[in-house]
């Protein structure tokens, strides 16, 4: 052993004092857990923030609820549209119902009409299929939603693209009402050829189908004028729906931006 070394020292220092104040000790020992607490508010205001941050951004933007089996867009006429017009545009989503429902009559009364032994059964019967398939889509997409979103956002362009696609939208309700056969239209030619024929179950569905296709154009017809006199009070014109295009796209179009 060296001479200058210290025989009572410790190999090993004291990790604390043995004479601090034991008031240090707690002082640091609730300091600690007043950190602690800190970081755990700081974690709770953060998920508060993000939390009111998603449900502005659903506020805003919506949550996908249409359809209902398979969400694909938002859909909402009490929060979007402006109270004043929201009765105009329930009105035509319940024509539009009644237009999807007429399709699957109508698909229906061609079925009889086949089971009936019309030559033009198949015919109808594989045209009245493609309305159901093309048609109902189309037609929400095409003319529903873009006077919806004309009445939400109020720019002209909807406005136009309604006019262009509800136009012949009523022209394709005349010509289901008349019901040429072999059209696949259940309209009113072949209702009354089902009832002179006669088969019931045909006459029967295929009233059913008229009366739809009667009510759901007569309905739309009634709301475009009332639609097209709402557009010119309003001062849309096609100068500001052409500004409207180059300023925002054609994708904002198909956005709910």
């Amino acid at each position: 052993m060296s001479y200058n070394e210290n025989p009572f020292a410790s190999s090993h220092s004291l990790d604390t004092n043995p004479f601090d104040d034991p008031v240090n000790t707690h002082q640091q020992a609730d300091a600690a857990r007043l950190e602690e607490i800190r970081q755990r508010e700081a974690d709770l205001e953060r998920r508060e923030r993000e939390l009111a941050n998603k449900t502005e951004h659903i506020r805003k933007h919506g949550r996908n609820n249409w359809p209902f089996f398979f969400p694909l867009i938002f859909h909402s006429i009490k929060d979007e549209i402006p109270q004043a017009s929201q009765p105009l545009i329930t009105r035509l989503y319940q024509l539009w119902l009644v237009l999807a429902g007429t399709l699957i009559v109508n698909m229906v009364a061609c079925i009889c009409i086949l089971a009936s032994g019309s030559s033009n059964g198949g015919s109808d019967l594989g045209s009245s299929i493609g309305y159901v398939i093309f048609i109902t889509p189309l037609s929400f997409l095409l003319w529903y939603r873009p006077i919806y979103n004309g009445y939400m956002k109020e720019q002209a362009l909807y406005y136009y693209l309604y006019f262009f696609f509800g136009g012949w939208h009523l022209i394709y309700s005349v010509y289901m009402i008349i019901g040429i056969p072999s059209t696949g239209s259940a309209g009113l030619i072949q209702t009354i050829k089902a009832y002179t024929a006669p088969s019931l179950p045909a006459a029967i569905v295929g009233t059913v189908a008229t009366v739809g296709w009667v009510v759901q154009g007569v309905g739309l017809a009634f709301y475009y004028r009332q639609i097209w006199a709402h557009h010119k009070a309003a001062g849309h014109t096609v100068e500001k729906a052409k500004g409207e295009l180059a300023t925002h796209g054609a994708k904002a179009y198909f956005t709910r931006g």
